[in-house]
């Protein structure tokens, strides 16, 4: 158990890095650039040892698996980081990072209605404090910033379908958590690279240019700036939080479950915030103050009925 929270540690710290990282660059790449390095890097990097380990037995055909690989790097990379990057543009790192951070609220009911799975009383009540905690950060009254508010929450939302859809495919292929997210990330990034030639048609590109919300995906570029002087940040941000900040959390997924997983995004709203105050001057309302206490109270019940969870399992064994 002590090695699950590790993984939870490491990925809460990534994770909560990740806008940090991603706002020091805005303008420099453009969302779909910036996912397609990130993404096709930390595929890349967790390949070596991906491969490495011995290979299970493959529980379906070679290419249901790629078309699982299709479906989830669709969800993760194309849609819903693609919506968290434009939400960063829009907004806050420290407001995105608190709404992305409900994707486990959508989590837990994408897997009682896709994976049957039951949801503790202990569970349902941390869920229910969680969303009070975001509903205080939000403020729906008083809304400022609707289209950030937008972006992010579909991100969380297309985030949570998709983490559940990973562990439906991890039972499909018998890949765990850190196969299923390297695949994930190449998948995505093959996607994602084919959307960029499409945009830069000269016909698909005009279109997209008459179109308002359109217009920033018109000829996207792939390898435009980068170079030696933005090499430490892309390192960072492909290799570190992508590709270890994913990785780490599936682990934490594939050993503990959705509820010990879900921590890291219980978490984040506390540390990433604070981050962002610290490292690029995001002011935090006493609202989000508010907020966060809350969702940090949700974390530690969830934390208690998991671990009253295991104490029973370990019981019954």
């Amino acid at each position: 158990m002590k090695k699950v929270f590790l993984y939870v540690l490491i990925s809460t710290f990534m994770f909560s890095s990740m806008e940090i990282a991603l706002k020091s660059v805005q303008g420099v790449f453009s969302p779909i650039q910036l996912n397609l390095l990130r993404f096709f890097v930390g595929g890349l990097v967790l390949l070596p040892i991906v491969l490495r380990k011995k290979s299970p037995q493959m529980l379906t055909s070679k290419w249901k698996s790629i078309g699982i690989f299709m479906l989830t790097g669709f969800l993760c990379v194309v849609v819903s980081m693609t919506l968290y990057q434009m939400a960063i543009m829009y907004d806050q790192a420290s407001t995105v990072a608190v709404l992305f951070s409900c994707n486990p609220v959508f989590a837990l009911l994408f897997a009682f209605v896709i994976l049957r799975e039951k949801m503790s009383r202990l569970g349902f009540i941390s869920l229910v404090i969680s969303i009070i905690g975001l509903l205080i950060i939000v403020n729906p009254a008083n809304l400022t910033n609707p289209l950030g508010l937008s972006l992010a929450l579909g991100s969380a939302l297309t985030f949570g379908l998709y983490s559940i859809v990973s562990r439906w495919g991890s039972q499909k292929t018998g890949f765990k958590g850190l196969a299923m997210t390297c695949y994930t990330f190449i998948a995505g990034s093959i996607e994602l690279l084919v959307l960029v030639g499409i945009s830069n048609i000269s016909a698909v590109a005009k279109f997209m240019n008459s179109v308002e919300w359109l217009k920033p995906f018109a000829y996207t570029p792939a390898l435009q700036n980068v170079s030696l002087h933005y090499f430490w940040i892309l390192l960072f941000i492909c290799v570190f939080v992508t590709g270890g900040g994913f990785a780490f959390y599936f682990l934490a997924m594939d050993h503990g479950g959705v509820s010990i997983a879900s921590l890291v995004f219980f978490i984040k709203p506390g540390l990433a915030p604070i981050l962002a105050m610290i490292t690029i001057g995001d002011k935090i309302a006493l609202n989000t103050w508010c907020g966060i206490v809350v969702i940090l109270i949700g974390s530690v019940i969830t934390f208690i009925g998991s671990r009253l969870e295991q104490k029973n399992s370990e019981l019954e064994d």
